[in-house]
């Protein structure tokens, strides 16, 4: 074999290794982010917690306070987008019918996720017997992890869609825990 023919081999598998490898690192990059895009595996359900039943209902068999927390946690979300785009609406881009808009969105989603937030410690406070700091400390992470998860309006109203349909469930069930009647509007 002629020292032209060992080069173009040698290059050759190189090249191939090079491209073998990117493939392998973008699969790779694919499988962990459709792994940080998953919700998390909800956490086992404490024997002292109300369950939701709800059949059809995607927080069927999970604790109450941890369908509040999530959707506390996404509307929360949806009220710091809202507010980013309010302040772009009124600094970077001055648009008054904007500005008032995305406000009132973002005043909206706060006071939802306040109810939900409020419903997540009185079922934990009710539950578990711990006190309000500790409730906060229980919930906080899920719905910190479920605000994290959405990064635009359209997939927080996606997630907060089933929302308002456990939060009827529960004022129906538990008005002393979900004691709103409903969410603002």
């Amino acid at each position: 074999m002629s020292v032209g023919v060992r080069r173009a081999v040698t290059i050759a598998t190189i090249l191939l290794l090079a491209l073998s490898s990117a493939a392998d690192a973008a699969s790779s990059r694919r499988r962990v982010k459709k792994q940080e895009e998953a919700p998390p595996p909800p956490t086992p359900v404490d024997k002292r917690d109300r369950v939701v039943n709800a059949p059809g209902m995607p927080f069927n068999g999970r604790a109450y306070w941890q369908a509040a927390a999530q959707c506390g946690g996404i509307y929360f979300k949806l009220g710091a987008i809202h507010s980013d785009a309010a302040v772009r609406a009124k600094v970077i881009k001055p648009d008054p019918a904007a500005y008032a808009a995305l406000t009132k969105n973002a005043d909206t989603a706060r006071r939802s996720a306040t109810s939900f937030y409020e419903a997540a410690e009185r079922f934990l406070i009710a539950d578990r017997k711990v006190s309000r700091e500790e409730a906060v400390v229980v919930y906080d992470p899920v719905a910190a992890a479920s605000g994290d998860r959405v990064k635009t309006v359209e997939a927080a109203a996606t997630a907060a869609k089933s929302c308002p349909e456990l939060y009827q469930t529960c004022h129906g069930a538990y008005p002393q825990a979900c004691s709103e009647r409903s969410l603002p509007n």
